[in-house]
């Protein structure tokens, strides 16, 4: 798990930082995390922050189902 959403209440939807990379906000039923594709996990891209995944290196995607 990261850190990302330190101070951010558990449960309060509303107010949780979604990054471009995810499909949904973190705890969405159907939902986890992946590692970014963009960095690979790193956080960094060109020695800068990760656009898609704010510097995180998780991005929330949609889990498969049957």
């Amino acid at each position: 798990m990261s850190d990302a959403n330190a101070g951010t209440p558990s449960g309060d939807k509303g107010t949780e930082r979604l990054n471009p990379g995810d499909d949904a906000p973190p705890g969405t039923p159907g939902t986890g995390e992946n590692v970014c594709p963009e960095c690979q996990g790193s956080g960094r891209m060109s020695g800068a922050e990760c656009p898609s995944c704010g510097g995180t290196g998780i991005v929330i995607e949609g889990i498969a189902g049957g």
